[in-house]
């Protein structure tokens, strides 16, 4: 019985890590606004930013969708 258990286990975790791939992730950075105008940072004098980690999406090629006639 604990070998089944163990064999099903194994199949079904193994799929698990085939299936998860390398995410790729992009930072984006936008200047924070109030009323407006940029914000400045007191002690360094430079506009303050709000900064987001973008998963980026691979672009798959020949999924176009065909015209109709």
């Amino acid at each position: 019985m604990k070998k089944i258990i163990l064999a099903l286990a194994l199949a079904l975790g193994s799929q698990f890590v085939i299936a998860e791939e390398p995410k790729e992730t992009k930072k984006i950075c936008v200047d924070v606004k109030k009323d407006g105008k940029e914000v400045k940072d007191p002690k360094t004098g430079k506009t303050k930013q709000s900064c987001k980690e973008v998963k980026q999406h691979k672009k798959l090629d020949g999924n176009k969708v065909p015209d109709k006639k």
